[in-house]
């Protein structure tokens, strides 16, 4: 028994020195080109070279998107000290979210538009970046959606999924973007 409980400091100390395992690659996002909440375009190459962090939503919806969209301000707290993590949300109401509209949702959550970027466009091109791209839910006019955040490496490839009704995913997302911080792109 002493032996045994000799060892496990050993263990302890060798496993601390062990690199994590990497994330897998579940997919790569396609270029795109939407407009973002100021009435500019924006193109997805300015997030090239950034890790970032995605989600869909609706500004008029009163189910899952004011929590996901307070979730996505927790990440943007969380990664302060690391500007080069960017944020994204996609809306699944081209229609009604206007990029007036979309600017004047974004103001109650408090963001960095430096970091954070609410998106509109075409429904066909969103529907397009939605299923072929996130694999997710498309943008067909329902305004049924994902709830999921995706997180992106800098290479635009999909590293992670999270429910965000589950009450361990912050915690997963926030180790899984330090993880991305450490590796080489």
């Amino acid at each position: 028994m002493k032996v045994a409980q000799a060892f496990l400091p050993v263990l302890f100390l060798l496993t601390g020195c062990m690199q994590p395992k990497p994330l897998a690659v579940m997919g790569e996002v396609p270029e795109f080109q939407l407009t973002a909440q100021t009435g500019q375009d924006f193109d997805s190459k300015s997030l090239d070279g950034h890790i970032w962090v995605a989600d869909f939503i609706y500004t008029t919806c009163d189910g899952p998107c004011p929590m996901m969209t307070a979730q996505m301000h927790r990440v943007q707290i969380s990664t302060a000290e690391t500007p080069d993590v960017k944020l994204v949300s996609f809306t699944v109401d081209p229609k009604h979210d206007t990029p007036p509209v979309l600017a004047a949702y974004a103001k109650h959550f408090k963001p960095d538009f430096d970091r954070w970027y609410f998106l509109t466009g075409e429904q066909a091109r969103l529907n397009d970046i939605a299923l072929k791209g996130f694999k997710l839910n498309g943008v067909d006019g329902t305004m049924t959606h994902s709830t999921r955040f995706v997180l992106v490496d800098r290479s635009r490839h999909i590293r992670g999924y999270y429910i965000s009704s589950e009450d361990a995913f912050m915690p997963q997302l926030i180790h899984d973007i330090r993880q991305l911080e450490r590796e080489k792109s």
